[in-house]
């Protein structure tokens, strides 16, 4: 379901991502993947809180290196969910440390390492919990996307985005579609998001041979 707090204009929707159907691959999971030299870390003040500390981390020898930021993201509308305690619908920011699964964007690869996906009007993200596709991007000219799909062909909200690896198991009901994505006026409702400028910076450094991963928490 789309609504402007979904995109940040203050006033809701739904909030990540895998494949499988769709033959895009499926990465593993933060858990079982070898420790990386990229790290992203998105920190809120409260777990009410909409707007959390975002900072790009080289690191080396457990050392960490600033790269991008501090700057200002925006998260859901509802704050920052407990690990493991995001539902589907609650406008909050699951806690926790993800990798990226892909790229997406309504505009061309702006230069990106990772795998790049284009959007287009038949494009949807299933959010339906009853779904058998849910939590996926899904070809409506092939297959159905559920009750009330995310359109993924909105601008400029998803003009460039990146899929973050929450709730690659499918679990119905678990939340679907958390995205680091272009920024609205305000809170998403769940995502992260940051101006456009900002955004294309940290997707131009991301670099799957380096094992990314963002870590989202709440003080």
């Amino acid at each position: 379901m789309i609504t402007s707090r979904r995109f940040g204009l203050v006033v809701a929707g739904l909030a990540a991502g895998t494949l499988g159907l769709t033959g895009w691959p499926v990465v593993a999971s933060a858990a079982t993947q070898s420790a990386g030299t990229q790290l992203i870390t998105v920190r809120a003040a409260s777990s009410t809180a909409t707007t959390a500390t975002f900072i790009a981390y080289r690191v080396l020898s457990g050392k960490r290196t600033r790269v991008l930021g501090p700057w200002t993201a925006h998260v859901g509308y509802r704050g920052v969910a407990a690990a493991g305690k995001k539902r589907e619908g609650d406008g909050k920011t699951p806690a926790g440390t993800f990798n990226f699964s892909f790229f997406f964007g309504i505009k061309p690869s702006p230069g990106v390492k990772f795998s790049y996906r284009r959007i287009h009007g038949y494009d949807y993200w299933d959010d339906d919990p009853t779904s058998p596709r849910y939590n996926l991007w899904v070809d409506t000219r092939r297959y159905s996307a559920g009750r009330k799909p995310e359109p993924m062909d909105h601008p400029p909200f998803y003009d460039y985005g990146a899929v973050i690896g929450y709730n690659q198991a499918r679990t119905p009901g678990a939340g679907s579609a958390i995205f680091l994505h272009v920024a609205g006026r305000g809170a998403t409702a769940g995502c992260v998001s940051l101006p456009v400028g900002e955004l294309l910076k940290v997707l131009r450094w991301l670099d799957p041979t380096h094992a990314p991963k963002i870590e989202i928490s709440a003080v």
